[in-house]
């Protein structure tokens, strides 16, 4: 098989990671001005435990949700007890937070607050996140850090769930089947040997009788299907089941689903598609096809144990030459262009830290191609990426305080 690059459309802006880009977005807007406003009273109170510990209980009742709340040092270590809802833990005082994943910036002193990623805590084992906020004393001097910790359960999400990008991917599988690929063959199995009266019926399960999704287990005789009437529930259809036209006697007749996105003609085209690819190669062959009417998603795993994902529309565009050419496995999905992944969310994190105001100023000056002089630097794809991961975030964010 040949290698394959994915589509250059643009991210769909509900994608996971954008959906976290914008919650920890909102997550800033609400909590930075809020904590760099009580860090301000606390100067004063850091070399008395007692008077510290009262204030910060006090702090403690104006901070919704937050779970915990303490004082450290420049170096971080625990000048406070950690207050919570049943008052002050003790325990904790001394207690060396400097290795903590939401203290990374504790000698940057340019950082003055700090929303972690989110992390297990260490006492409770539950997902959580710290906001840290620089101590400064009149003079600007940090002289230590205000830490509030959340559990992610209780923070307020956005109500966006995050979808599915456009893009072709590629999951890679087993090593060892990888491995051992080409010491394998392709055994006929029971459907293999009724494979247009199964594909058939399959075709009349999703054109008349409300069957949205279909897993087809070519290798192992079997499917599994989600109805639209039921879609939180799976059914599994045996060889015997499938092999027999009564089966669509055993659901209800409906009309093509009005949530679908793949045109009823394409069905059978798709179904097709799958049989060539299980019978065009004895030792790379497809060992299971899915199709989700409704987002229009192809899965497809092949013998060497590799999975794509991919759009109906480009899937019937590909023919088996694409496949097949050369007989070689498609290998893991590269940009056109390698980018410095790592480097550019580092840097999109940076200008998500600024708040939305100055995101949207970001954009527009991209958009007019007016070039940020701090982009300067920056390859044209390397720009894209960042506009277009930006773009994301505030599309999702839309709505949200910032009021756009």
């Amino acid at each position: 098989m040949k290698s394959q690059h994915p589509s250059t459309a643009l991210s769909p802006s509900h994608t996971l990671k954008h959906t976290i880009n914008a919650q920890r977005v909102r997550l800033r807007e609400i909590l930075g001005n809020t904590l760099n406003q009580h860090a301000r009273e606390l100067p004063p109170l850091l070399g008395n435990t007692d008077a510290l510990d009262l204030h910060l209980g006090e702090i403690f009742l104006k901070l919704e949700l937050c779970k915990y709340i303490y004082a450290l040092d420049v170096n971080g270590i625990q000048l406070s007890s950690t207050i919570s809802r049943f008052g002050p833990d003790v325990e904790s005082l001394g207690r060396d937070r400097s290795a903590r994943p939401y203290m990374h910036h504790i000698h940057d002193e340019n950082v003055d607050f700090n929303l972690s990623e989110a992390y297990i805590s260490c006492n409770k084992k539950r997902p959580s996140l710290t906001a840290i906020q620089s101590i400064r004393d009149s003079s600007g001097k940090r002289v230590g850090f205000l830490g509030v910790d959340y559990d992610l359960r209780e923070l307020p999400h956005s109500e966006v769930i995050y979808e599915e990008p456009n893009q072709w991917r590629q999951i890679k599988g087993d090593p060892a089947i990888r491995s051992g690929l080409f010491l394998q063959q392709r055994v006929e199995s029971i459907m293999d040997r009724h494979i247009d009266d199964v594909l058939s019926v399959h075709e009349a399960l999703i054109l008349d009788q409300g069957v949205h999704h279909v897993q087809i287990h070519f290798s192992s005789s079997r499917s599994t299907i989600w109805h639209v009437d039921d879609p939180y529930v799976y059914r599994i259809l045996t060889m015997d089941e499938l092999i027999s036209p009564n089966i669509c006697l055993a659901y209800p007749r409906r009309a093509y689903f009005e949530r679908a996105i793949v045109p009823q003609r394409d069905i059978g085209k798709i179904l097709k598609q799958f049989k060539a690819l299980r019978f065009a190669d004895e030792t790379i062959y497809l060992r299971y096809g899915s199709l989700n009417i409704v987002n229009g998603k192809i899965g497809l795993n092949f013998s060497c144990d590799g999975t794509h994902y991919l759009n109906y529309d480009e899937f019937l565009a590909k023919g088996l030459e694409f496949w097949f050419s050369g007989k070689t496995f498609p290998q893991a999905v590269v940009p056109a262009e390698a980018l410095d992944y790592a480097k550019l969310d580092d840097k999109i994190e940076e200008l998500s830290a600024r708040g939305c105001v100055q995101i949207n100023k970001l954009l527009r000056m991209l958009e007019k191609e007016n070039l940020p002089e701090e982009l300067h630097n920056y390859t044209p794809a390397e720009r894209d990426y960042i506009y277009n991961e930006l773009k994301s975030v505030m599309d999702v964010y839309q709505g949200g305080v910032c009021g756009l």
